[in-house]
């Protein structure tokens, strides 16, 4: 199954699947990625990038085989994603599941930050889950270094329901803002089961999916957002997201700022008073101390292939 997949443009060539290592034994993912013409380009920048990073909540990726009319990549092998434990695990996990994933997913933006890359496309099923619980950043096929130019970014990126609404109206002035609100968008799903701001046919119905939870922005609250492409003041009958415990829906509203320059970021949201409940083990990152509740309405437990822990999902 193709786990650890790296995404490359949509006619490009691909073939995928999971190995062996002949003298490790340990399983992992290879894809081999075609390459042809303008795609080149697309494909050797998302390998640099990904080479570059090395981190407990980022795939890893092993290695990289680069041939005249090929690329394979070699990833570390992780079993499941975070779309379909929620799909095992129906109508919002459990709190502490929520908290640890959220710590983690939060200390990979913040290195991706840190080295000035942005994912741009984070989504659960580019969250992949281990059997001992950790969370890991995947698919960095959009991704982006910040080094270039912000102008030159496209603002069809991220995928519709975890798209800010910055990116929605059009602007392509942004940077690591755009990320946490796609986590947010994360952290109301495993909270609630559903999506944050599910919508279903173009970009101005998701927009007026958010504009009925959070309100409609002007002028006043968003200097300049009058201006973006796609700006259209409308009026919506208001509504909210499901009652959530205090520190959880501060930080929430926090990661869900309308105004991009007002959302937290990566690095002050591990502060949060949320993640204060964690042992010192976990905020640490000893993945041994990782232990994950099994939620009230799972419909089956993960099988447990790993000698060295057992998880409780």
């Amino acid at each position: 199954r193709s786990l650890g997949r790296e995404r490359m443009p949509p006619s490009t060539k691909a073939s995928a699947g999971q190995n062996q290592h002949n003298r490790t034994g340990k399983c992992e993912f290879v894809q081999v990625v075609m390459l042809s013409g303008s795609h080149i380009n697309i494909c050797v920048c998302a390998a640099s990038l990904l080479k570059g990073l090395k981190h407990a909540n980022v795939v890893l990726l092993h290695d990289i085989i680069h041939t005249r009319d090929s690329l394979t990549f070699v990833f570390e092998y992780v079993q499941t994603d975070l779309s379909q434990y929620m799909t095992q695990h129906p109508g919002g996990l459990h709190s502490h599941n929520v908290r640890l994933f959220m710590f983690q997913l939060l200390r990979g933006l913040r290195y991706i930050h840190s080295r000035r890359i942005l994912h741009r496309d984070l989504k659960p099923q580019n969250l992949l889950i281990s059997y001992l619980g950790e969370l890991k950043l995947a698919d960095f096929g959009l991704a982006r270094s910040k080094s270039i130019p912000s102008q030159t970014f496209s603002s069809e990126v991220v995928t519709l329901w975890y798209r800010p609404p910055d990116v929605l109206l059009g602007s392509t002035d942004y940077s690591t803002a755009l990320d946490m609100w796609g986590a947010g968008c994360i952290f109301i799903e495993m909270l609630q089961g559903a999506p944050a701001f599910p919508g279903v046919s173009d970009v101005f119905e998701q927009l007026q999916k958010i504009w009925a939870v959070l309100g409609v922005p002007t002028e006043e609250s968003w200097s300049g957002v009058s201006q973006l492409p796609n700006y259209e003041p409308v009026l919506l009958p208001s509504s909210r997201l499901a009652q959530l415990p205090h520190k959880t829906e501060d930080l929430v509203q926090k990661m869900l700022k309308l105004k991009p320059r007002d959302r937290i970021s990566a690095q002050d949201a591990l502060q949060h008073l949320y993640f204060s409940t964690l042992p010192t083990p976990i905020i640490m990152m000893v993945i041994a101390g990782i232990s994950l509740k099994r939620s009230k309405n799972a419909n089956s437990l993960l099988e447990i292939k790993s000698n060295l822990c057992r998880v409780l999902l």
